[in-house]
């Protein structure tokens, strides 16, 4: 068995580490885009934690019921529980290793029948179902009629429905929650029918599996039966460790099955589920005339058109990103801040304050010097880093309570197909925006290796994380042509490095499938609430980041190993037309790219960059070296070989490309 599947089974077979398994535990959960987050903000408020599930990188968040307490749990989307995306394996994991007392499935209600086939395997796993038919009003209005309590009767469980968005039907599910005779186990209010009925070949083949497993599973034994014969390799992981015999056996029986029939066994048991799942959403669905196409309807249209969703990006791109993360967050709030309060006020107090009570300045630099944890450390996270990154939380936040980024996937598609990706990519290339680290995680998400990889290389080399791009935004503002160029010259890297990976790299064109969630006005209150937990996130993990990074650079001073690398750059900073002061910002960019980005603001400020040179210094560290964190990311994602060779293209392409931008600008007559 590889360390992969140890894991996974370790997962699925082990307790859960903390206070939160076990009794009271509730956990949504639904394909991506149903409303699934919105409905979990709704019922917890702000008070909600965002952590790695244990083994894995992909991010769990918990928070209490508002109403009850109770712990609820939004797992992330999945379509079945046979697992293809790390994701699915998480939430599996979720509803196996932590036994919810019940289980929250959020179905989208204008596509009713597509997402019963989930629900079906739900209740065939035997678990404490509770089905919620979200975005009930996107149905009325399109001229869909579900009958609930029929609904409730066909599946055997409970159904309620809602309008997240809006709060409509939540404290209806609030109070069905807190019930003790609704939707725990062995507790149903209405009693279940048999689960899907397969064809006599496929019954009698889970009827011999399910006979021959003797001890206790946390689905039911027809739903280990049917993953055995799909060939899910955690489960069958997990049933060697319980019932060794059995293995064999279903292998057998599998082998016979498909031998008899020709066809793949989970391609035959998904058309019988689809079946069932079309007879259910034909009892319950009636349809009245269908109301004319809205202004909302329309819009959509619009916005995944390829020719007319182009000026509503550039709209979104102009007015979100340039004016009010970069205008207003990178120039009004960080003049604020580091002009008024850091400049003026804090840190003379700081220096005041520690030269009565340290008399010894090299201790003293450490809080207050050159590299100090206030006067640079703080002052980067603080005044130039934080409100850039609230900003771009806050526009982004709006964004996805929207609903624009699906459709931003289906816009770019195509063009992402040429560069050996597809629509999906476009959310790790936006989260990329906010930061590389977390984006790269995201790339799990993606289908295959080849996709991943060229996710990543792009991720490093061309997308500028939301501190990084305000700086720049701030400090090119001033200069509208130097800022073209700069997007020009980051765009065609982006794209020309992704048609040669393309190329270059083995693999088949990867399939793209996704929900389109409702146009909405965003919730103001979901809004606050997504940004309010992201800036937490900014404030627990990145700040202590930056204080680390000043602390190492302070070392670098004190031991005289940051001014060697300093020296080392700067012949590689006079070929680029460059101050000597523009390699200590390349430094300070390995450290954190947003660090570099606040020294090159730095440099700006003290009038030691041209126009022309501030161009190049602007795409030579946006395309330099990621981060170290990203780079520790990198190596666990893709692994060492993969990470290295990474970042061994990006460093010297880096600096070639600021020299053509250099060589360019100069035969225009723009001085570098």
């Amino acid at each position: 068995m590889s360390a992969c599947h140890s894991t996974n089974t370790a997962l699925l077979n082990g307790g859960q580490s903390g206070s939160n398994s076990g009794h009271g535990t509730i956990a949504l959960v639904g394909n991506p885009n149903v409303g699934k987050s919105v409905l979990f903000n709704t019922l917890t408020g702000a008070y909600v934690t965002v952590s790695n599930y244990p083994g894995t990188t992909v991010e769990v968040s918990r928070g209490r019921s508002r109403s009850s307490g109770t712990v609820v749990i939004d797992t992330p989307g999945m379509y079945t529980l046979l697992p293809i995306s790390e994701e699915e394996r998480v939430s599996r994991s979720v509803l196996f290793r932590e036994t919810p007392q019940r289980i929250v499935q959020v179905i989208d209600a204008k596509n009713l029948e597509r997402m019963l086939v989930f629900t079906l395997q739900l209740i065939e796993a035997d678990l404490p179902l509770i089905v919620v038919v979200n975005m009930i009003d996107e149905a009325d209005r399109i001229g869909l009629n579900i009958d609930l309590p029929l609904l409730a009767q066909q599946l055997g469980v409970p159904v309620a429905a809602t309008v997240a968005v809006s709060g409509r039907g939540v404290r209806e599910l609030g109070e069905m929650l807190t019930r003790d005779d609704v939707g725990t186990r062995g507790k149903r209010t209405i009693i279940a029918p048999a689960p899907v009925r397969y064809d006599e070949a496929l019954e009698r083949s889970l009827r011999q599996i399910g006979d021959s497993l003797r001890e206790e599973y946390p689905l039911s034994r027809r739903a280990i039966a049917l993953l055995l014969l799909q060939g899910d390799e955690e489960i069958e992981a997990l049933v060697k460790e319980r019932d060794p015999k059995c293995i064999d056996l279903a292998r057998t029986v599998a082998a016979d099955l498909k031998r008899q029939n020709g066809q793949h066994i989970s391609y035959r048991i998904n058309l019988h589920r689809q079946a069932e799942a079309r007879r259910i959403a034909a009892r319950v669905i009636s349809r009245a005339p269908k109301a004319r196409t809205g202004f909302t309807e329309r819009l959509s249209r619009v916005m995944i058109h390829p020719l007319a969703g182009i000026p509503i990006l550039l709209f979104i791109l102009y007015f979100g990103l340039y004016r009010f993360v970069g205008l207003f967050g990178a120039g009004t709030l960080v003049d604020l801040l580091e002009g008024r309060v850091f400049e003026s006020w804090l840190n003379p107090a700081a220096m005041r304050l520690f030269e009565r009570i340290l008399p010894w300045a090299l201790v003293r630099d450490l809080f207050v010097g050159e590299f100090g944890l206030i006067t640079m450390g703080l002052r980067y996270a603080v005044a130039i880093i934080l409100p850039i990154v609230g900003t771009f939380f806050l526009a982004f936040s709006i964004l996805e309570d929207s609903g624009y980024f699906p459709r931003l996937a289906l816009l770019v598609d195509r063009i992402f197909k040429r560069l050996g990706l597809n629509g999906r990519a476009v959310i790790p290339m936006i989260l990329g925006f906010g930061c590389d680290t977390m984006a790269t995680i995201v790339t799990r998400t993606l289908e295959t290796r080849r996709e991943r990889v060229i996710a990543t290389l792009l991720l490093a080399l061309s997308v500028p994380c939301s501190a990084q791009l305000g700086v720049m935004l701030a400090v090119l503002s001033l200069n509208p042509i130097g800022l073209l160029l700069w997007v020009a010259v980051i765009s065609v890297v982006f794209l020309l490095v992704g048609l040669l990976s393309a190329k270059l790299l083995p693999g088949k064109r990867p399939n793209f499938y996704m929900e389109l969630p409702p146009l909405r006005l965003p919730k103001p209150s979901n809004v606050l609430i997504k940004t309010y937990t992201r800036m937490q996130w900014y404030l627990l993990e990145v700040i202590p980041l930056f204080l680390a990074a000043s602390l190492v650079l302070w070392v670098g001073d004190v031991t005289g190993l940051f001014e060697v690398l300093v020296r080392a750059l700067r012949p590689v900073t006079a070929w680029l037309g460059l101050p000597a002061e523009a390699a200590r910002v390349l430094i300070f960019g390995f450290f954190r790219r947003d660090y570099g980005a606040a020294g090159l603001y730095d440099l700006q400020a003290a009038g030691l960059l041209s126009s022309g040179q501030l161009v190049v210094a602007a795409v030579t560290l946006t395309l330099f070296i990621p981060c170290v964190a990203q780079l520790g990311v990198m190596i666990k994602e893709r692994g060492w070989k993969t990470a290295a060779g990474i970042t061994a293209f990006i460093v010297p392409f880096a600096f070639v490309v600021g020299y053509g931008v250099r060589w360019v600008l100069r035969l225009v007559g723009m001085d570098t």
